[in-house]
């Protein structure tokens, strides 16, 4: 996730919120993983998708992600590069690759990197996991009063987490239900849980990439925040208190993962989203 900003002017908030979104779409493109055998999902093979940002019809950028798979381990690594015109040109692009473990009650991580260079800021942060807590963070450069006035985050709050990247892209389901669970994840900085409640099913749009098929699971998707934040930020006030994030998740053919064919968020300029246009797909079950 991007870092949000806190300014006390208004056209500040506006682009604290905006980045918000980018971050979110960036790394949040998908959902949580729940108990499915390793040996139920694939074997070996690769995913190679696609997605355009827009926001109030203004296309923001890209992001590109690329999923491999060996047995029970997945690596992943996904790019992306936005533009925002508010007054003023802002641009940010980030790097993030993930890799962890398939088990029998869900996704693992195993490590996580995340570079990103905005117009105010560049960062790189790495995370390590033992057992799925969080053993190790670095965040360079790191930066000074950074615990000043926000919400600490707990030792037993990194326990059970998945990355951001491993938690955007995968979601494994055996049965139905799809749109129900809550994903605990942590970036390096944000302790956040999200929480997902099914909402209708529709179909598959006609413009969707070949070879995906309906129909398509719509989930309602609940931001909360744990710790890492300051309760005064405006873009963590406004995503926190929305009820209208909502993702379209459909199932890869022969598999039970489901990837995220749209995600749709609410901003003060109005709707944003992220849209699957291209996707390549060649898994071995």
């Amino acid at each position: 996730m991007m870092p949000m900003s806190h300014d006390p002017g208004s056209g500040a908030s506006v682009r604290a919120l905006s980045g918000a979104l980018v971050g979110l779409l960036l790394l949040w493109c998908g959902w949580p993983s729940h108990a499915v055998s390793a040996k139920d999902v694939l074997t070996q093979g690769r995913i190679q998708a696609t997605y355009e940002v827009d926001l109030v019809n203004f296309n923001l950028g890209k992001f590109r992600l690329s999923a491999k798979f060996k047995g029970s381990a997945y690596e992943m690594q996904g790019d992306g590069k936005f533009s925002l015109f508010l007054g003023r040109v802002y641009k940010s692009s980030g790097t993030a690759t993930s890799t962890g473990t398939l088990t029998k009650v869900g996704l693992e991580s195993s490590s996580f990197t995340v570079s990103f260079e905005g117009a105010d800021n560049k960062e790189k942060r790495r995370l390590s996991f033992a057992d799925g807590d969080v053993s190790e963070v670095s965040i360079v450069p790191p930066k000074k009063g950074i615990g000043r006035n926000r919400v600490p985050v707990t030792k037993d709050q990194l326990e059970d987490v998945l990355d951001p990247l491993s938690a955007a892209f995968l979601h494994a389901r055996g049965d139905d239900a799809v749109c129900d669970g809550t994903l605990r994840v942590f970036d390096g900085r944000l302790r956040f849980d999200l929480v997902l409640t099914p909402k209708r099913a529709e179909r598959l749009p006609g413009e969707a990439p070949p070879g995906l098929s309906g129909p398509v699971a719509v989930c309602n998707v609940k931001f909360v925040p744990i710790g890492g934040y300051k309760p005064d930020n405006a873009a963590i006030k406004y995503l926190s208190q929305t009820d209208q994030i909502e993702a379209w998740l459909v199932r890869l053919p022969q598999t039970t993962l489901y990837v995220p064919y749209w995600i749709g968020v609410p901003t003060p300029l109005g709707r944003g989203g992220a849209t699957l246009t291209q996707i390549e797909i060649k898994l071995k079950p």
